[in-house]
């Protein structure tokens, strides 16, 4: 819509993704200055505000607490607001945002309120921060006492904030670039292509940042029993991770592995809180750290044990800093895969030959986003300012902004490292908005072992969730180059999380759809088991007669027999403690809760429930696929892998095998202390898409009648 500023995750600042925010303060002198800003045009200036936490805040429910949260304020605009913390006087929040502003004389409204659900919130207090008596480049700890002016005499608490104010030349030259489009219309394609440069240098990484959470030691217990449910949460800039949670120790062994983008060249810091997590209330603080990567050194494991602040225990880590992955962005005059040279030396790398040379470089990727057509009109003129957001699992690129036009072209090319060739391609098209996030305008998901190479495809765009069209196509040219070794070996790998998917929340219609699927694989097991019903009656003579000769054999062996029953104990012990785990839920100190905290508890049970149900019938599913030969790579790599079990059994007794196997599970731990579990079956399974991701992944046809190719372009205005 607007030529002046953005926010969200098309801002030049990629590090302040999400809560960036342009804008043009009013002239007000506010106290005395520490700095001395120059008069005009002040240029750019990035604050970087954490919110720490509250003390002391004043109750305004009846229950003799709150359920506060903050908001900031800058020129009568609010800029940021935090997340809500229930029943808490000391609410930590440890939030961060970053705010772009134009005149550091105007001060910062902060004001917190009590959220009432269905009624008005009420107001607790509020307080200015002076921007003008910041030192300049330097990070400062700040109390906030909150006041009400009709009550000044009122203690109300205060807010603990962590606040930086640092110059920004790069968004001058942004913010001149932009007021110059104003002036004339002709020029948006020129300032679009200068805007791109920026975009270029903020959001392409320059290292990434591998973190193995190892465990936890003597943490503080934070429930009656005298223990806690720990889990973890990390965050180096926009980037987030959260661990899974550990159920009833002070000592946790999570062993989880994953990689954050490191965008300065300087290091960063990346943020650690450790959390107790409490089925229907406020999860506990228990401690946080941080990690300075500008001390750690590159190319090398670090082992860290970071001793909590604020709290007890430590967390052990290995932090390893790596290079910068093969991630570009250029102009279609610039392409790897046309000059002959580049093309055989991508060839050679990912050839047989290299097989085992960097087991985590599968393949390489490349993506020209060269326009798209008649897309949704997000403005009120009846345009959109679309830009497009290209994704690989945690690889994340965008093409720059065409203002007012609803057939843009980018004619952009991205190249990406492929760590998994089951991995997604996902090309989401946005619309630009000032001073809110961009609207959604249609998305395509694209499995890479789909995609053929070299073909220019219209691919219809969807909607959120993928299950429908929206309006528009986008047009994509795909190159994939791979090796199918190294893809086969990182099948049997565990799987890369996103983390930066959001959390699930309860659905009424989600919930019924995983009742359905849940559905469908027990009738499946309905239906076998009328199947071997029917062997005893005698239906089929040829079949029943075959059945009883397979049970003959299989009572000689008492042995497999006994081995039969023990395994199936387990099982049912599992489902057992399922079962009391899930109605312990809602009896546990349910005479001690309230009615909200009960409603909490049975929405949490709920939302675990419906994750439940889509596990286990993802699982169904997936096993269904992979004999139906939805992914044919996967089908093929568990027939050789099979053929290979085969030949392997003729030869060698299974006894001998089972040995090998159970030496390797046994001293794995005592061989490498700090290796990541995993089962290579369940990995393996977990790479075969569901009933859902089928219908997601699914290209949707154009329809020949309404093909926007064959109406008129819209010009653009």
């Amino acid at each position: 819509m607007n030529t002046y500023g953005s926010i969200g995750v098309y801002s030049p600042l990629r590090k302040c993704m999400k809560k960036t925010v342009l804008l043009r303060g009013k002239t007000s002198l506010v106290g005395p200055s520490n700095v001395d800003f120059p008069s005009g045009d002040p240029g750019m200036y990035q604050l970087d505000i954490t919110l720490r936490r509250g003390q002391n805040l004043a109750a305004r429910d009846r229950g003799g607490t709150s359920d506060p949260y903050v908001k900031f304020k800058l020129g009568g605009k609010e800029v940021f607001r935090s997340k809500t913390i229930h029943k808490n006087l000391n609410p930590v929040w440890e939030e961060k945002t970053c705010i772009l502003i134009e005149n550091p004389r105007e001060p910062l409204y902060i004001k917190v309120f009590d959220y009432d659900f269905g009624l008005q919130d009420d107001f607790i207090g509020s307080a200015f921060l002076n921007l003008a008596s910041l030192e300049l480049n330097r990070q400062t700890d700040v109390t906030l006492s909150l006041k009400d002016p009709h009550y000044p005499d009122h203690d109300l608490g205060n807010i603990l904030l962590s606040v930086l104010l640092a110059p920004r030349e790069e968004q001058r030259e942004v913010t001149m670039l932009m007021r110059k489009s104003w002036k004339r219309s002709s020029k948006f394609q020129t300032q679009s292509l200068r805007l791109s440069d920026l975009h270029r240098k903020s959001q392409l990484w320059r290292g990434i940042v591998s973190i193995t959470l190892i465990e936890g030691r003597e943490l503080k217990a934070m429930d009656a029993n005298g223990l806690s449910d720990p889990y973890v949460k990390f965050r180096l800039g926009h980037q987030k991770y959260k661990s899974k949670i550990m159920p009833k120790t002070l000592n946790p062994q999570w062993r989880e592995q994953f990689d954050f983008h490191l965008y300065e060249e300087r290091g960063g810091i990346i943020d650690i809180t450790v959390w107790d997590k409490d089925a229907g209330k406020k999860d506990d603080f228990i401690g946080r750290c941080q990690v300075d990567l500008s001390t750690l050194s590159k190319e090398q494991t670090h082992k860290l044990e970071m001793l909590l602040e604020e709290g007890e225990g430590c967390l052990v880590l290995l932090v390893t800093l790596t290079a910068s992955a093969a991630v570009t962005i250029s102009d279609l005059s610039v392409n790897s895969l046309e000059d002959p040279k580049e093309r055989e030396e991508i060839l050679k790398r990912y050839s047989l030959m290299r097989m085992f040379h960097n087991m985590k470089d599968v393949g390489f990727l490349q993506v020209k986003v060269i326009r798209a057509e008649a897309l949704m009109a997000a403005d009120v003129t009846g345009k959109s300012d679309p830009f497009c957001v290209v994704e690989l699992n945690n690889d994340r690129l965008l093409t720059h902004t065409v203002y007012k036009n609803l057939n843009p072209e980018w004619n952009k090319i991205f190249t990406f490292n492929i760590k998994d060739i089951h991995s997604v391609l996902e090309v989401t098209v946005y619309d630009e908005d000032r001073d809110r996030s961009a609207d959604f305008l249609g998305k395509v998901a694209i499995p890479l072992l789909s995609i053929q190479n070299g073909e220019q495809k219209a691919y219809v765009l969807k909607n959120k969730q993928l299950t429908g069209p929206t309006k528009g196509v986008i047009y994509l040219e795909i190159d994939v180059i791979f090796n199918a070794v190294k893809a086969s070996i990182r099948t049997l790998m565990p799987k890369e999380q996103k983390y930066i998917e959001e959390e699930n929340r309860l659905s009424k219609q989600l919930l019924l759809r995983n009742f359905i699927r849940m559905k469908r694989c027990v009738m499946v097991l309905i239906n076998a088991a009328y199947y071997v019903n029917s062997c005893f009656d005698w239906d089929s003579p040829p079949r029943s007669l075959a059945a009883f000769l397979v049970v003959e054999d299989m009572l000689e062996d008492e042995e497999e027999e006994d081995d039969r029953d023990d395994k199936s104990l387990p099982r049912s012990d599992k489902i057992t403690w399922l079962w009391y785990c899930t109605s312990g839920i809602l009896q546990e100190d349910s005479e001690k809760k309230g009615f909200m905290d009960k409603l909490y508890a049975i929405q949490e049970v709920c939302v675990s429930v419906q994750n439940i149900l889509d596990e286990v019938a993802s699982f169904g599913e997936r096993i269904k696929n992979t004999f139906n030969w939805t992914v044919p790579f996967l089908s093929w790599l568990a027939i050789v892998a099979l053929c290979v079990f085969t030949v392997i059994l003729y030869f060698i007794p299974l006894r001998y095998i089972v040995l090998v196997w159970g030496i390797n599970k046994f001293t794995k731990k005592l061989r490498s202390p700090y290796a990541i579990d995993n089962n290579e079956l369940l990995d393996f399974l977990s790479r075969v898409p569901s009933d859902v991701q089928v219908v997601q992944y699914h290209e949707l046809k154009q329809d020949p009648s309404h093909s926007p190719s064959k109406r008129k372009k819209n010009n653009p205005g």
